[in-house]
């Protein structure tokens, strides 16, 4: 485990309070980095209770509560969410093994562990003070100074200090995911300003949403967590700060949450409104089929629908007849992200752009959507789909072409004058053109037809690989892409696993093509690194499955990261979506255009009594429990 080494420095400026001001520096850093002069900062700004990545917060600083919630929420009651699959570990920030859902992430809440700030969801991307009271952070962004709430605590009582946010750091860097890491390893100095102040100093600003990101980071108990435990994946338990405590754990299959009677930050604004249940569970199922027999019983409360399908025709159980349960449609704001089979360009057989271009042009959408789907769903085509952010129908701009230049000769001209879309055959004539086009393709990139079966004319190998599924849904879609497939002798061999061999697989990049969906928020930043950049190809995890390695797209997403303005940023993203477009990482597949939530009429959910709706359309812990 990293220690920090201290250091009293006595010629530097004297804070308010005349506190002398100290600075910790990683044992990563060397010594010329640390004594450089440049790195202890006069702060430009004045400490605020909120910030933003573009702009100013929506919240001025004497808010009560944000608008999406209802402030009279009642507290009380249980709520439970049912998941597909297992749970091997109860440490959500590791690599290792699998952790169940509700502790530490965004759709079931921050519900056992806490960050120095907190994001609003009816923004693009602000952070208000939590665990921190305030913050300081200088225009040009080098540094970010966090003061820790007096009251703060962990929940055995224990006061949260800067030497928490130092373990942590330590921590993370040692043993947490490859995103905690990526973050910490550009801390150039770690300082001590201040009473209960801690100021991050970074080699530059260029990088604007770091300093953002070392705000979400969680703050872990020092003196309650064993390194070498922490470490290991495994039912490992230790503490946190947040609303509820892990009550019980049956593993792999079930943990339930109960509420900490003692939390400290239950009437700060940021919190009035949410986490109202004295009890959250979530159940594991072993297929899609066992979790909505479960929750037509009443098992759990909410069911998240993805299956248009279902969706359409199953919806017709007694819960639903007795009005016991709901159908809900939620709206989202949110860009509709992508979801595709993804090529694993690692594999010799997807090396070629032009084969995986060719591969792409084969998928039929409209007979998979009306055959399928109802007729639900809509095509996708771009990876901030139905926002500003997305470059669909647009012509590239001159700031986009500007960003674009030294590349512009590798793109396709219809992804850069607007015109691309996916391609799809409408009827049976037009599939047909598709086929004939995919040999005259494939037949310039090495290809021909041997005997029925496409095979490389250099190494007479046949263009074959395997589609790796988990679920009886991903199997459906893959079907119907195989038998287009095999009409121009392409074998895709489907193989169907557990839930563990194929999250093992999906995070050692095992695979050839698999089926993915990328997130996109209204502020893409540093995950685009981790799911996208080179230097991202050769590591596991759950992220470049792609294994893009194109400068361009390195270079758009350093200036998606660097942009100081909403204009410069929309073109950087522009721009950048144009050049995952033009790689062919993927076959685009298909979005709905609204959340589709069945759920029991026991739980209750802010909509008149709150002034807006979440940018992702639902929020859980706004919910309450209203009665049996």
């Amino acid at each position: 485990m990293l220690i920090f080494n201290k250091h009293r420095l006595t010629n530097l400026r004297v804070v308010s309070h005349f506190f002398v001001q100290r600075i910790w520096v990683p044992a990563f850093v060397a010594c010329g980095v640390m004594c450089s002069p440049a790195l202890i900062l006069e702060s430009q700004a004045e400490p605020v209770h909120g910030i933003a990545m573009h702009g100013s917060p929506k919240y001025a600083a004497d808010f009560s509560y944000m608008d999406y919630v209802n402030p009279n929420a009642p507290k009380g009651g249980k709520i439970a969410y049912g998941a597909q699959g297992s749970f091997d570990s109860l440490n959500p920030f590791l690599l290792k093994g699998v952790s169940p859902r509700g502790l530490w992430d965004e759709s079931y809440g921050l519900n056992v562990y806490e960050p120095l700030l907190a994001r609003s969801a009816d923004e693009a991307f602000s952070l208000y003070g939590m665990i921190a009271e305030w913050v300081d952070m200088p225009d040009d962004r080098s540094s970010i100074t966090f003061k820790i709430r007096d009251e703060a605590r962990f929940s055995d009582g224990h006061a949260i200090d800067v030497e928490d946010v130092k373990f942590t750091i330590d921590l993370l860097r040692e043993h947490g995911r490859p995103a905690y890491a990526g973050r910490i390893k550009r801390i150039k100095a770690i300082e001590e300003p201040g009473d209960k102040q801690i100021r991050f100093v970074f080699a530059d600003g260029s990088d604007r949403e770091l300093p953002l990101l070392i705000g979400m980071l969680p703050v872990l108990p020092s003196h309650a967590i064993d390194p070498e435990q922490f470490a290991k994946s495994g039912m490992y338990q230790f503490i946190g700060s947040g609303p509820y405590l892990i009550d019980k754990v049956d593993a792999g299959s079930k943990v339930v949450l109960k509420r900490d009677p003692n939390y400290w930050a239950k009437d700060l604004p940021i919190k009035v409104g949410q986490d109202n249940f004295d009890e959250i569970r979530i159940e594991y199922f072993r297929d899609n089929t066992a979790l909505f027999e479960a929750f037509k019983k009443g098992v759990f409360d909410v069911s998240i629908e993805s299956d248009p399908a279902r969706w359409a025709n199953q919806y017709d159980f007694t819960a639903i007849e007795n009005g016991s349960v709901e159908k809900r449609t939620f709206n989202s704001g949110l860009p509709k992200g992508m979801s595709a089979f993804v090529f694993n360009t690692r594999k010799p057989v997807f090396e070629n752009r032009r084969v995986r271009r060719t591969l792409a042009s084969l998928f039929d959408f409209d007979w998979v959507n009306k055959n399928l789907y109802h007729g639900l769903f809509s095509r996708s085509g771009s990876y901030f789909q139905n926002s500003v952010l997305s470059s669909l129908g647009l012509p590239a701009s001159e700031a986009e072409k500007a960003l674009l230049a030294p590349y512009l000769d590798t793109i396709d001209p219809d992804i850069l004058d607007g015109s691309y879309m996916p391609v799809s055959g409408a009827d049976t004539r037009a599939i047909r053109k598709l086929l004939g086009a995919a040999i005259r393709d494939l037949g310039s990139a090495g290809y021909s037809l041997k005997n029925g079966v496409m095979t490389n004319s250099q190494t007479n190998t046949p263009l074959a690989f395997e589609f790796l599924a988990t679920t009886k849904e991903q199997e459906r879609i893959a079907l119907a892409y195989e038998r287009v497939l095999e009409r121009i002798g392409v074998q895709m061999e489907i193989r169907t696993v557990d839930s563990a061999q194929y999250w093992e697989r999906r995070k050692t990049m095992d695979f050839d093509m698999m089926k993915m969906s990328w997130s996109a928020s209204l502020s893409p930043g540093n995950e685009q690194m981790a799911r996208w950049h080179s230097s991202q190809r050769d590591k596991d995890g759950w992220f470049n499955q792609a294994g893009a390695n194109d400068p361009a797209i390195d270079a758009m997403i350093d200036a998606l990261l660097a942009a100081r303005s909403q204009e410069a940023f929309t073109a950087a993203v522009r721009a950048f979506d144009r050049t995952l477009i033009n790689g062919y990482y993927v076959v685009p597949l298909f979005h709905k255009a609204d959340q589709w939530v069945g759920m029991w009429k026991r739980i209750g959910v802010p909509d008149d009594e709150a002034k807006v709706q979440p940018l992702a359309g639902y929020r859980n812990t706004t919910w309450w429990f209203e009665g049996d």
